[in-house]
């Protein structure tokens, strides 16, 4: 059993900086992506980015690219292509465009790490290339291995490539466990902020628009994660991430409601002892963590007071109100291409629902009624994995007459 990453073989002292690090941010214009340039423009002398894409805010990519000197961007949205490539000219940066060139750029030589930050399904793709190219993986893209992660993580043992998570509660395991590859994971506890509409009952959520998912209590997140998180498939997810990315088995795996978000997650050993990482809600802190391993660097962040009063809190989630944490167990436990469909149902349902075309509730139905639909294979392989989120996607979208 893959118990976690090794110890750094020193102890204490302050490893030299032999280069800085290349990162390769694929979607550099979301929310993770922002926030890992703002790690990167703090640390200059260990970092430098070699490669930003981005899918259609051909803006914010120009500005970053100007700011930053990749040696390759992408935009995926073929119209933009134009007015990167004219505005990037005079900086001798390579400009691609199209769904194929993520590909093309994550089988490029000049870089160590892939930020893998793209939202959803389409990070799949380029995530593989990356791995199959042998470069270290920052994860941040769940729907990898919630897709496919058997065959993800079979070809990074193969290829020797480290996926350091970025996601809060899997970089909370990950650090509980370096330094205990000797010990055996009795469970993994995910803990959950409950979202906006926590104890809230289905007579509320019936009436909830976009505006009020979106406000998330504790995390400055981008609006499909945010959707996930008010919904709790958001820790369905990462369940089926946690699966695959630690090798552990679906019983292993809990979550907990803990509104404070202090604690991001807890490892359980055999010998009932509780390993716990916490901190203030700030995604740069694991962003950081996962570019810069096995170090930690120094940095300004906000940090927690124990001094100053506070409770902190644990409850079970409310599975018969938030249906889709019991979707996406289900769909754990029964393995297969289950997580695929549940995925490609639910990228459809929050992409109607932030377009006004399907209620709070009804992102749910919609994706039962999918599972429902598409047929289940017990041993998918990899073209089985893009059909199935191809059936799902097609059959989801004709539910919401888009």
């Amino acid at each position: 059993m893959n118990q976690g990453p090794s110890q750094p073989s020193s102890q204490g002292a302050i490893r030299p900086v032999e280069r800085r690090k290349r990162i390769a941010i694929f979607g550099s214009t979301g929310s993770i992506g922002t926030q890992a340039l703002d790690v990167i423009r703090e640390h200059p002398d260990r970092f430098e980015v070699c490669i930003l894409t981005a899918h259609s805010n051909h803006d914010l990519l120009i500005e970053q690219s100007i700011r930053f000197k990749p040696h390759t961007v992408v935009i995926v949205d073929e119209r933009r292509y134009e007015s990167v490539r004219d505005a990037l000219m005079p900086h001798g940066i390579r400009v691609l465009a199209g769904v194929e060139a993520l590909e093309e750029a994550a089988a490029d030589d000049e870089y160590d790490m892939m930020l893998a930050a793209i939202v959803g399904f389409a990070g799949l793709k380029p995530t593989l290339r990356a791995i199959d190219n042998g470069k270290s993986i920052a994860l941040a893209n769940k729907e990898t291995l919630v897709v496919a992660g058997d065959i993800v993580m079979q070809l990074a043992v193969a290829r020797q490539v480290p996926i350091i998570p970025v996601d809060s509660e899997h970089s909370a395991i990950f650090q509980c466990l370096v330094g205990e590859t000797r010990n055996r994971i009795e469970k993994v506890i995910l803990t959950a902020s409950g979202g906006p509409f926590l104890g809230r009952k289905p007579n509320y959520l019936v009436n909830i628009r976009k505006e009020h998912a979106l406000r998330h209590p504790n995390w400055s997140m981008g609006a499909k994660i945010s959707i996930d998180s008010a919904t709790l498939m958001n820790k369905g997810l990462e369940m089926i991430e946690a699966r695959w990315l630690f090798n552990i088995k679906p019983e292993q795996i809990q979550v907990v409601v803990h509104p404070q978000s202090i604690i991001h997650s807890m490892v359980q050993f055999e010998d009932g002892s509780i390993k716990a990482q916490m901190g203030l809600p700030d995604m740069k802190l694991p962003i950081q963590y996962a570019m810069a391993y096995p170090d930690r660097i120094s940095n300004d962040f906000p940090r927690y007071d124990f001094t100053k009063s506070a409770t902190l809190t644990f409850e079970p989630p409310d599975t018969k109100t938030f249906r889709n944490l019991a979707l996406a167990t289900d769909a754990m436990f029964r393995g297969g291409n289950a997580p695929a469909v549940l995925n490609a149902a639910n990228e459809i349902a929050v992409y109607g629902f932030l377009r006004n075309k399907i209620g709070f509730l009804e992102m749910t139905d919609l994706i039962e009624k999918t599972m429902a639909r598409i047929e289940f294979i017990p041993r998918p392989g990899l073209q089985d994995y893009f059909e199935s989120d191809a059936a799902a996607r097609n059959f989801a979208a004709t539910l919401l007459d888009i």
